[in-house]
Order: structure tokens, then C-alpha cells, then sequence
């Protein structure tokens, strides 16, 4: 939501207001201070050992409160998390205009990703202002009979963030990390894994799947910024953590996890954004998922599924590793993902609707 808020901030006639709900504040606050955010709000639901109930309570009632209070024209979320559900359903509740940034993802399974697949659902049904990155993501939207007129295709937010820290001078801050890049003769693989529906055996198959991929490679070294939820932990150091080229690090800083999108040789990743990052670098990508809602990647050719099937995993890490990119291609074209102008098109687009004022943007076409 970074490049959106810094939109805000520049056009007269809008006042905004940032609010976070407090989930993983140590997660938070470094992208906080790189991005120059400064939230004027902060609902600290997070506790020891909390599950979706606890989150969904803490949510409606401090997201109640604010809104309540502050009154907007509209509540503006992003992505597919239960803060994105819980506060659409807050501003349903007090009768107020919602807008969703990457409205229209879908992977057809409501299981998969869980409980993300429902949240994005959901929120669709109480939205008024449908931002989706893509055209893919339009049509989802229009086949589910969303009024046209409501739907913008504005790119990926993500994709203005990523070019913005890209751009930055500066070494890693993480010393392993900046030793790893250093290393003339050594590939990084980079590893992200936390989806809650590969707890217990897919994760465990994905680890040792990884292991193996290290192991029949000399050159390679695996770096896994590991999640803070206990079940990704205890099945990563019982699983890894002896390996002499795999390294468990704590969660990386943003500009850390940018430059070593930038400088990997291979991405095995279970997150969504970074399908939408890596192709900005060309960086193959092998999707831990059976399904995803953002095909583009798929189809542009940069990235691969192969689910949490470690025969999969090992096929198409070997093939990457052992045969340079085949079979995986740059997105020479342009990420399919965004054009680094979301922000500004989805602030002009909120302006033109509350103040009947023309557009002076167009939407996005794709790369």
C-alpha cells in the first residue's frame, strides 16, 4: 500500500489516514522506516498463540472504533489477508464505500490458498472500487457479473515498491547475505515457505526436497528466511538446519529480500507477492503450490508450479540449476505484474470518483 498512501499525500482535496492493525509488528516496522510510512494508527491485536477467531475479533472491534470515529467516503484495503475481510466488512457495517488494491485474484479453489482464496472472495462481495493488478484479474471480476464500470486495472502495487528499493544505492544489510553475493562461484537459491496448507507433511516433503536439490549441487547456496510460526520453525531446524550450504536466517529486511531476488539464481517460493516480484529481475521462480491465483507468471513463462511434490521440486530445480534458465524465461516483455504506476493510477482513480473530476491516467494493458 506504500506507492497508494505516498499518492495520497500528494493530491490536494483528499485526506488519509493509515491505519494497521499490529500483526507481526517486528515484520512491520522495518518496512515501515524504508518505505516512510507512518501510520496514524495502530490496533496491536497481535498475541501469543492468537488463531483466526482472535484475529477476527480484535480486528472488528478496534477497526470499528476507528471508522466509526473518522467517518471516510472510503476504506481502502490490500490483498487477500483477514484484515483486508474484517475491515471490508467493518466499512459494510457503518455503510461506507470500500476499495479493494489487487481485487480479482482467484485460484477457483476455496481451499487453496487457505483461508487467503475466501478472504479476496469475500471482500469482492462488499466492494465498491475494484482495483485489479491485471487484466486476468478484470475479467475474474467480470465473470463473477462485477458491474464493469467498477473495475480498473491498475498493475500491482508491489511492482512500484520493488522498483523503488531496486533503485537504491547500498549494500545488504544482512552480512551473510551480502558474503553470499560476493562469492564468485556460488549460486544463491532462495527459499520462502509458510502457507498454512502445507503445515506437517508437504512442508516436511518441500524440505527435503530442498535438501537434496543443495545436495546434488556444490556450488549452491540455500538461503531460507524462515516464517516466525512455530510449525514452518520446528520443521525447518529439524529438517535444515545441519546442512553446511543452507542457511536459516530470521526474516529478511525489504531491501535484503530485493537484492537477493536480484542476485538468485533460482526462487522456490510459496508467497504471492513474490511470483509478482521476481520477473521484474528475470529470476525463475518454482511456485510450492498446486494452485495460484496469479497465472501470468505462469503463462509469461517465469515461473513454474510444482506444488509441494518432490519429485517435482527436484525435477525442475535440476533442470534450472543444471541448464542455466531452459525452460524459464525473463519476462523480457515486462513484468506481468505491474508497470511501477499503481499507486498513482489507483489515487487518481479514488480522486476523479470523489470529486467528479476526469482522469488524467489511463488503465494499465499489461507489459
Amino acid at each position: 500500500m506504500a506507492p497508494v498512501v505516498a499518492a495520497l499525500k500528494q493530491t490536494s482535496g483528499l485526506d488519509s489516514r493509515l491505519l494497521l492493525t499490529g500483526q507481526h509488528d517486528d515484520l512491520v516496522d522495518q518496512v515501515l522506516d524504508i518505505l516512510d510510512l507512518r501510520p496514524d494508527y495502530n490496533l496491536e491485536i497481535m498475541r501469543d498463540g492468537q488463531n483466526l477467531y482472535d484475529v477476527a475479533q480484535g480486528c472488528l472491534t478496534g477497526l470499528g472504533g476507528v471508522v466509526g470515529e473518522y467517518r471516510p467516503d472510503l476504506l481502502l484495503a490490500q490483498g487477500d489477508t483477514a484484515t483486508v475481510f474484517f475491515s471490508s466488512l467493518v466499512a459494510f457495517f457503518e455503510k461506507t464505500r470500500v476499495g479493494h488494491v489487487e481485487a480479482g485474484l482467484r485460484s477457483g479453489d476455496k481451499w487453496a490458498p487457505f483461508p487467503e482464496e475466501m478472504f479476496r472472495r469475500l471482500t469482492d462481495v462488499l466492494t465498491d472500487l475494484f482495483f485489479a493488478p491485471t487484466p486476468a484479474a478484470r475479467d475474474n471480476l467480470l465473470a463473477e457479473a462485477i458491474e464493469p464500470s467498477q473495475v480498473y486495472v491498475t498493475g500491482n502495487t508491489v511492482v512500484d515498491s520493488l522498483m523503488r528499493i531496486a533503485s537504491m544505492e547500498g549494500e545488504a544489510e544482512s552480512p551473510l547475505l551480502r558474503s553470499i553475493l560476493e562469492e564468485e562461484r556460488t549460486r544463491l537459491v532462495l527459499l520462502t515457505a509458510h502457507r498454512r496448507e502445507s503445515f506437517g507433511q508437504p512442508l516436511r516433503d518441500v524440505f527435503r526436497a530442498v535438501r537434496s536439490l543443495v545436495d546434488e549441487h556444490e556450488d549452491v547456496r540455500l538461503l531460507y528466511p524462515v516464517h516466525p510460526n512455530p510449525n514452518v520453525v520446528e520443521a525447518a531446524e529439524e529438517l535444515l538446519s545441519d546442512h553446511p550450504r543452507i542457511d536459516l536466517v530470521d526474516p529478511l529486511g525489504y531491501r535484503d529480500l530485493v537484492l537477493a531476488l536480484q542476485g538468485a539464481h533460482l526462487v522456490l517460493t510459496d508467497s504471492g507477492g513474490i511470483q509478482e516480484e521476481a520477473p521484474t529481475f528475470g529470476t525463475p521462480v518454482l511456485v510450492l503450490r498446486s494452485v495460484t491465483e496469479r497465472p501470468e507468471g505462469v503463462e509469461a513463462g517465469v515461473a513454474i508450479l510444482v506444488g509441494t511434490d518432490p519429485e517435482k521440486i527436484l525435477e525442475e530445480g535440476r533442470r534450472i540449476l543444471s541448464s542455466g534458465q531452459d525452460g524459464v524465461r525473463p519476462a523480457s516483455s515486462g513484468n506481468p505484474y505491474g508497470d511501477g504506476r499503481a499507486g498513482e493510477r489507483i489515487v487518481d482513480i479514488i480522486s476523479s470518483v470523489l470529486t467528479d473530476e476526469p482522469r488524467s491516467t489511463t488503465d494499465w494493458s499489461g507489459p
